[in-house]
């Protein structure tokens, strides 16, 4: 390439770094180390192709202010935990809210096909959920408690025991992205219909406000997760696909550490829906019913502001909106 058209081709990116450096244009730490990166790079191919023109001099000023910039940015974040939750998350769930928008939009669409599969086919429900559950709930709804089958185990041990398995099905959720996005669609579909049998099941049986009681204390922060770990998934599955201007496997590399990042921050929120199935859940029908209603929205509330809410005020403070 011709050095006037190297210099054509990146001039806007320069011109942009130099902004973000006399601090005219905010940037969020992660956008400014990727422009760094890419001005590296020019300066290598430079050093490589025009070894004694005056732009190699003019990126290696540039590139020594944008190292001096992220020194100064990674310094002044003084709480590295509460800096990756309260900015660098909500950050990442702006910049791929596409992603999260789909993952609810695919769930609830899986969801209502669970539904109207349910009310319009009676074995259906036995499909999804196994004879023996259905047979046993059947058994606990004429006892008097639809629920009874969150009393079994010792608390401890179910909270322990649901946190593994939420955590393993979030991994999959996640790491299925791996497939171009394919096997998290699976599992969005199987568990977007499994939700809406298991609760239609309850309808059908007239014990609809006490599954609605019982199963969404815990289930607000574990099917909200799980959609946040599909989301996940299928940033993995764009970066595969659509690398953009990075060659494929830079595209592969950035969209899986970015999903990782997003993965991990549903932990605590997967650690906290065991905890309630595991200690809470089991007294949904001695608790008062507005306490059960305070805990769900209380979880919905927080979740919601976290992942589709305190994005927009954190990018607004970045002026990446």
């Amino acid at each position: 390439m011709r050095e006037v058209a190297f210099i054509k081709q990146n001039k806007e990116k320069w011109l942009e770094f130099e902004e973000v450096i006399s601090n005219n244009t905010k940037k969020s730490p992660d956008e400014i180390a990727d422009l760094h990166i890419k001005i590296m790079n020019d300066l290598s191919y430079a050093q490589s192709f025009y070894p004694k023109s005056n732009v190699v001099l003019y990126l290696n000023k540039l590139a020594k202010k944008s190292y001096g910039k992220i020194y100064h940015t990674k310094k002044q974040d003084k709480n590295t935990f509460v800096q990756f939750f309260l900015e660098k998350i909500p950050l990442l769930a702006y910049k791929h809210r596409k992603y999260i928008y789909l993952s609810f939009t695919f769930f609830f669409i899986c969801f209502f096909i669970g539904l109207l599969s349910t009310f319009n086919d009676e074995s259906f429900a036995r499909e999804i959920l196994g004879d023996s559950y259905v047979d046993q709930t059947i058994e606990n709804i004429e006892s008097g408690d639809a629920l009874a089958i969150y009393k079994s185990g010792s608390n401890w041990g179910s909270f322990i025991g649901i946190f593994d398995n939420n955590l393993r099905v979030g991994l999959n959720m996640f790491l299925s992205g791996l497939f171009i996005g394919l096997g998290t669609g699976y599992y969005i579909i199987y568990n977007g219909i499994m939700v809406a049998v298991f609760q239609a099941f309850f309808y059908q049986n007239n014990t609809f406000l006490d599954s609605i009681k019982g199963i969404w204390i815990h289930g607000t922060y574990e099917i909200f997760a799980m959609i946040i770990e599909a989301a996940a998934g299928y940033i993995i599955g764009a970066s595969i696909l659509f690398p953009g201007s990075l060659n494929r496997f830079d595209s592969f590399k950035k969209g899986l550490r970015e999903a990782f990042l997003l993965f991990l921050s549903t932990i605590p929120f997967t650690f906290v829906a065991a905890f309630l199935e595991g200690y809470v859940t089991r007294f949904y029908n001695q608790m008062p019913t507005l306490l059960c209603f305070l805990i769900i929205i209380f979880c919905l509330v927080s979740i919601s502001y976290y992942y589709l809410i305190l994005p927009y005020k954190v990018a607004s403070k970045h002026q990446l909106r």
